[in-house]
């Protein structure tokens, strides 16, 4: 099939033990006119022939690409590269769908469309999003992320292939965290509309194993990515956005991640260290916006460790 109406790209590094099921769930769609591009990012483990049994003899056209360990961004965009689809959606190899995930993403009909998700840990569901509407505006959608009215990941979203390629939309290499928040919201600026489901048709799978503390302080790389995204919107006349960036987005992703690490129980002495390392603190001092969240701000930059004893009794109150 060299014109598929979709390509679904599936990144694979070390998912001997789920890439199977993943890709029966791709296999499995009721919506057939797609191709299958898996890329296998130098594993090490048996996932390039649990890969290759399971796509043996599938009567969808697939690709299969061995590539040497370069990281999921790498992979991803090699997969974008090599695809020949109208329209891209993404698949990690360690999630599934249901069968009526690409029929429920192709009959939005826009520049883009998108879908529900839960996350499952265990036997534990996450509670979906619902929305109460059907279309919104890329501008729209982007203004609400950035002011965090609006969650979502990436892979929700199906995107049509002639805006990714032509405005050389691609994930940054080597970034951990938010490289894919990062290429949703460049691709969004290209295009009119998008389509809302509320249909949940993707399993994202929480593993319990692939937390690695040593890397964990590098979610605040998010902040990086989304300076990098300030000026990318800049460049291309978007200064609003690039403000709301600047105001809002980076502020909650700083103050997010923060009590994220609190809860986590990182040390009060850790958190601070490394935040005055990557001067965050004045960036927080930015936030313009819910006066409640401003206030909490105030209060810990006022008081830092007053803060965080006010946080940690009021954490203890409620478990």
């Amino acid at each position: 099939m060299s014109n598929a109406k979709i390509s679904v790209i599936i990144p694979v590094y070390n998912c001997a033990k789920y890439i199977g099921k993943t890709l029966e769930s791709v296999i499995n769609q009721d919506f057939r006119d797609f191709e299958i591009i898996v890329i296998d990012d130098g594993s090490t483990d048996n996932s390039l022939k649990v890969i290759n049994e399971t796509l043996n003899g599938c009567e969808i056209s697939y690709k299969i690409i061995h590539q040497e360990n370069g990281g999921v961004s790498v992979a991803r965009n090699h997969g974008i590269e090599v695809s020949s689809g109208d329209y891209l959606v993404f698949v990690d190899g360690d999630d599934y769908i249901l069968p009526n995930h690409l029929s429920e993403l192709y009959a939005g009909g826009s520049d883009f469309s998108m879908i529900q998700f839960v996350k499952k840990d265990g036997d534990t569901l996450s509670t979906p999003n619902h929305f109460d509407f059907e279309f919104i505006s890329t501008d729209d959608f982007i203004r609400k992320e950035l002011r965090m009215e609006i969650l979502f990941n990436f892979f929700q979203l199906m995107y049509r292939a002639d805006i990714i390629k032509e405005n050389n939309v691609r994930f940054t290499p080597g970034v951990v965290y938010g490289e894919d928040t990062e290429f949703a919201l460049k691709a969004l600026i290209y295009g009119d509309r998008i389509h809302i489901s509320n249909e949940v048709t993707y399993y994202y799978i929480q593993r319990t194993d692939s937390a690695i503390r040593t890397t964990e302080f590098r979610r605040f790389d998010i902040v990086d990515i989304f300076e990098n995204l300030v000026d990318y919107y800049r460049i291309r006349g978007k200064r609003e956005l690039a403000n709301l960036i600047i105001t809002s987005r980076i502020p909650k992703a700083i103050f997010g991640n923060m009590n994220y690490f609190f809860y986590s129980c990182y040390g009060f002495d850790e958190v601070m260290y490394v935040m005055k390392k990557r001067n965050l603190f004045s960036k927080l001092d930015r936030f313009k916006g819910d006066f409640k969240f401003k206030l909490k701000i105030k209060m810990f930059l006022l008081n830092p460790r007053l803060y965080y004893r006010i946080w940690f009794k009021f954490k203890n109150s409620i478990e």
